[in-house]
């Protein structure tokens, strides 16, 4: 049972990591597309790539201490 929740957790943290990196990737290219489009907003293009960076760390960290609690139980 330990097994299949530490091989779930891994599954977790590279899927939330790929996800970040595809999402920070399209918003790059997106901006270097249309930068136009970007001087009209207010905020910079990249905020919402620090916010996906807070939500990963978050449940990257919440995952590795869960990790590190199972191997203590294994």
């Amino acid at each position: 049972m330990l097994k299949k929740l530490n091989s779930m957790l891994n599954i977790v943290i590279g899927c939330f990591i790929g996800a970040f990196i595809g999402r920070s990737l399209y918003a790059y290219l997106d901006y270097r597309t249309h930068p136009d489009l970007y001087a009209m907003i207010s905020f910079p293009w990249y905020t919402g790539i620090r916010l996906s960076v807070i939500v990963v760390i978050i449940v990257v960290v919440i995952a590795v201490v869960i990790k590190l609690f199972i191997r203590r139980k294994l």
